[in-house]
């Protein structure tokens, strides 16, 4: 018999998005799931829309608490699974129809030293659109420098975790009395990777939805997560090269300064990206930094907005056409992007690279990938 797959989905004022979430679960080709969702507090229409759902299929499971955080939500509805793999999916993320049945798969075929199997993911924005793709990475095995210097997996709704790996590790870290919240998925494959190994399905099968009002106002909370969870990483690996620790936090850094910057929060914009580079000064080297950096400036002048690029391909369940062709578009029009998104998959000259930046990311990888 198939095991039993606990999918956990943590709700806070999720109503906009939930009722698509679900259906992108329930519609899995795998279907030995129960769906836990955690009502985190909401004030909004979440509880009811999640009860209408369960109504129609005896899978979804709704439990309530009062609003105390996403990683708490999150290990309110592990305490309750009962399944041999625990599947993370946000509230206002969706699946392919398959990622369930690919991930399982490959953990079965992995063995027990795996504690998780990851995918690769889209970007969408509120209305569905494809944004973007992140990277192609193939990194496997032993990861766990190499997850410090990038969180690779991406977001919390794509690894397919071992549930007896995850009770060895522990729950969710709550950083939220100390005032910070977003990176609690980041922690949590680290300290898997710590101790396990990791695998990978090649495919994007997640869609991860990036909503502009929350974007900007959550990097706070998230750089002081991010500052909590890396600073106990030193604390406890001391061993591990100081360069890595400088390159994970100007990465970071960066990543807060493009979705200031996305969202027309150019002031914070420049604040990140000044922090990025006080991490790492070798990242003005890159077009995509000072590009940043100009559009900022332009926009505080008044004499440029910042926009993100929109793809023709939409995901939606209230759309005519099915779910499962909505994302045909989506791998269309990925296909198209492929050949100027090289991911993990590293030049074997990396001069061909024409950025100099580009050539240093890539002789940076390999050092942390051989330190392994």
């Amino acid at each position: 018999m198939a095991p039993l797959v606990s999918v956990i989905i943590p709700a806070y004022n999720a109503a906009s998005y939930i009722r698509q979430t679900l259906e992108s679960v329930l519609s899995q080709t795998y279907r030995n799931l129960e769906v836990i969702v955690v009502d985190d507090g909401s004030q909004d229409q979440t509880a009811q829309i999640v009860e209408s759902v369960a109504e129609n299929d005896n899978r979804v499971i709704l439990l309530h608490q009062s609003n105390q955080g996403v990683a708490a939500a999150r290990n309110v509805a592990i305490n309750k699974s009962k399944g041999v793999y625990i599947a993370p999916i946000d509230a206002d993320d969706m699946w392919h129809p398959e990622k369930i049945e690919r991930q399982v798969q490959c953990i079965l075929q992995a063995g027990p030293l795996v504690g998780f199997v990851y995918a690769w993911s889209v970007v969408i924005d509120e209305e569905g659109w494809l944004v973007s793709t992140v990277c192609k990475w193939d990194v496997e095995g032993m990861i766990y420098r190499a997850l410090i210097c990038r969180n690779f997996i991406s977001n919390a709704s794509v690894p397919l975790i071992s549930r007896a790996c995850l009770d060895r590790v522990g729950g969710y870290s709550n950083q939220r009395d100390q005032g910070g919240q977003g990176c609690e998925d980041w922690d949590m494959v680290l300290r898997l990777a710590e101790h396990y190994e990791v695998r990978f399905v090649p495919a994007y099968l997640v869609a991860y939805r990036q909503v502009k009002v929350s974007m900007s106002k959550n990097c706070k909370p998230m750089a002081k997560s991010y500052e909590l969870l890396i600073e106990d990483i030193e604390q406890r690996h001391p061993e591990i090269p100081a360069k890595i620790y400088r390159w994970s936090k100007g990465g970071f850094y960066r990543y807060l300064a493009g979705i200031s910057c996305q969202s027309g929060d150019r002031w914070h914009a420049l604040h990140w990206a000044y922090k990025a580079l006080s991490k790492d000064p070798v990242m003005m080297l890159s077009p995509q930094m000072v590009n940043l950096i100009v559009r900022s400036l332009l926009g505080i002048a008044g004499k440029s907005a910042t926009s993100t690029r929109r793809y023709s391909a939409q995901l939606n369940f209230e759309q005519k056409s099915s779910f499962k062709d909505q994302w045909k578009n989506i791998l269309s029009e990925i296909e198209r992007d492929i050949p100027i998104r090289k991911g993990a998959k590293l030049e074997s000259n990396p001069w061909k690279l024409r950025n100099p930046y580009d050539r240093i990311c890539v002789r940076r990888w390999r050092q942390v990938t051989k330190l392994q």
